[in-house]
Parts: structure tokens; C-alpha cells; sequence
């Protein structure tokens, strides 16, 4: 694309966009104007990019640096306390980001699984196997056998944070092992799910399957949507390094890693969710059912969540 092409082809959306800088300036916008200028501004940082790819120091890219400046900061400075916005990104922009890039996140349980599965296939038919498949230290710290003697014996909000904390890292990991071209992102799933089909398979032998699960499924729900997600956020960023197609790694990079931040953004109140239960409702004295109960309800909340956002979402475009 030459130079007068690509400020023809765009310079409709550049004018749309700083027409809804006045609107938001103004404090008179709608909720589908909130959505267009997001969409506008992803689309100048886009534009952006490829301009200083292509016409360093040309008028075009002095001019889009300028633009996508102002939108930044009227997007994250502005409005960074109004719950309005809030809503928006949780409501709309995280479900919008998590529809269009639903292969990568089901890639990402797919390793999980593949993890899980040859983990549980290896220690189901010897469990000794455990100690090969897990690490020493963490396979001798499981007894089937004490699983629920210590409920309501622990400081739940102590362990809650700690588990939000470790939950986020691993979420962490896997989205920004897609710098590595997506390596360490299928190392981060692939382990984990090796260490729960380990464990699983571990309490299968002692007869305990049933209470194995219904300590996993409560939090597990969220918390493994969640490093999914996450995960696929990795995936979407190594896949583009891999396969950058006719624009350079870098620019893809740029144009990839906003998709990618808000898909791990959008998962941290799934994590304070997830770790809230497995603090405060998982070792708790209750039954067995009701745990399973608790993971049911999960997984219609977030059914629900993601189905009324999509909704939402296709109203109103």
C-alpha cells in the first residue's frame, strides 16, 4: 500500500475518531459511542504502527501519534474512575475480545487437557508412576487419606490470597509466554494440567474420586476459565510472532498486545472469585453435594455471563 492509498483508505475512520473525542470530551456519550471509539482507536494504533513501519517522519504518522495520543488518554486517564467505562470493558469489550479469539482460548484447554489426560493415563496404571510424573516434593505432600480432616481448621482469608496470588501468576505466565512464540504459554498449560490428571488419577487408586472433585470443581470452574483465557492470550500473541503474515513480527506485536491485555484483564475478578471460594467455601465443613452444588452455580454464573454480554454485545451493533 502507498503512501496517498493508505490515507485515503483511512481517513474517514481518523475523522470519525476525533469527532467522538469531542463527544467524550463533552461528557455527552452513549453507551455505543463508548464501544465505536474503542474500536476506532484500536484501529489508529493499527494505523499507527504501520505508519511508522512505512513513513517515518512523513506528516501521516506525526499526525495518527498525535491522534492515538489523545484517545489514550482520554480512554485511560479521563474516564480511568468512571464506572460507567468499567462496566463497558467488562460488559462488552472483555466478551467482544473473548468471542473473536475463542480457538486460541480452546487451544489453550485442549493442552491443558492433553496434560492432564497422559498424566492420569501414566499414574492410573501405576501409582507410583506419581513420582515421575510430579515433582517429589509436591507428590509426597498429597494423602488421600487426610483429604478433609482439616476442614474449617484454616485461616481462610490467609489462604485465599495466597491462592489468588499463585493463580494469577500461572495466569500470568501463560500470557506472557506468547513472547516466546507461544512456547512457555503450552509448557505453563501443559504442566498444570499434568499436576491435576497426577493428583486425580493419585486419588482414583485410594478410592477417593468423588471427594478429590468436589474440592477441585467448586473453584475449579472459574479458576481454570480463567488460565484458559489467559492462556489463549498467549497462544494469540505467539501465533502472530509465528505467522506474521506480510507485516514485520514487530508490528504485530503492537497490534496483537492490547487484544491480548485485555482478555488477561478481564480474567482478575474471575481470579478474586475463584480464590474467594477455594479460601472460604472449599475447606469449609459442608457436604460433599454442596460443594459440587457451589461448582454448578459457577458454571451457570459464568454461562451467563459471558451469553448476556454476547447478547448485549449484538444488540447493538
Amino acid at each position: 500500500m502507498n503512501y496517498k492509498s493508505f490515507i485515503k483508505q483511512h481517513r474517514q475512520e481518523w475523522k470519525q475518531l476525533e469527532e467522538l473525542l469531542e463527544v467524550l470530551h463533552k461528557k455527552k456519550a452513549s453507551p455505543a459511542s463508548i464501544e465505536a471509539f474503542q474500536r476506532l482507536y484500536q484501529k489508529a494504533a493499527q494505523h499507527l504502527s504501520f505508519s511508522q513501519t512505512y513513513f517515518p517522519g512523513d506528516e501521516v504518522t506525526i499526525y495518527l501519534n498525535n491522534l492515538v495520543s489523545k484517545a489514550h488518554n482520554t480512554l485511560y486517564q479521563d474516564r480511568v474512575s468512571n464506572i460507567g467505562q468499567l462496566k463497558q470493558f467488562f460488559g462488552t469489550t472483555f466478551i467482544k475480545i473473548f468471542v473473536e479469539q475463542w480457538k486460541f482460548v480452546l487451544a489453550a484447554m485442549l493442552l491443558f487437557v492433553l496434560g492432564g489426560a497422559a498424566a492420569f493415563l501414566a499414574v492410573s496404571q501405576d501409582v507410583m508412576n506419581v513420582y515421575s510424573v510430579l515433582p517429589e516434593s509436591m507428590a509426597q505432600n498429597f494423602d488421600p487419606e487426610s483429604l478433609g480432616q482439616s476442614d474449617g481448621a484454616v485461616n481462610s482469608s490467609i489462604m485465599s490470597a495466597e491462592i489468588m496470588t499463585n493463580n494469577i501468576r500461572v495466569a500470568f505466565l501463560a500470557f506472557a509466554g506468547g513472547i516466546t512464540f507461544g512456547l512457555l504459554t503450552v509448557y505453563v498449560l501443559i504442566f498444570n494440567g499434568i499436576i491435576i490428571g497426577g493428583i486425580a488419577a493419585m486419588y482414583m487408586h485410594a478410592g477417593k474420586s468423588y471427594e478429590f472433585w468436589a474440592y477441585i470443581v467448586p473453584h475449579g470452574v472459574i479458576e481454570l476459565t480463567a488460565i484458559f483465557i489467559a492462556g489463549g492470550a498467549g497462544l494469540l500473541t505467539g501465533y502472530k510472532l509465528f505467522v506474521p503474515g506480510n507485516r514485520s513480527r514487530a508490528v504485530q506485536l503492537k497490534e496483537q498486545a492490547l487484544r491480548s491485555v485485555i482478555l488477561l484483564i478481564g480474567t482478575l475478578p474471575m481470579f478474586i472469585i475463584a480464590g474467594l471460594i477455594e479460601g472460604f467455601i472449599t475447606p469449609a465443613a459442608i457436604s460433599l453435594e454442596a460443594k459440587y452444588a457451589v461448582a454448578f452455580v459457577t458454571l451457570i454464573g459464568l454461562a451467563l455471563y459471558i451469553g448476556f454480554g454476547q447478547y448485549r454485545r449484538l444488540q447493538r451493533t
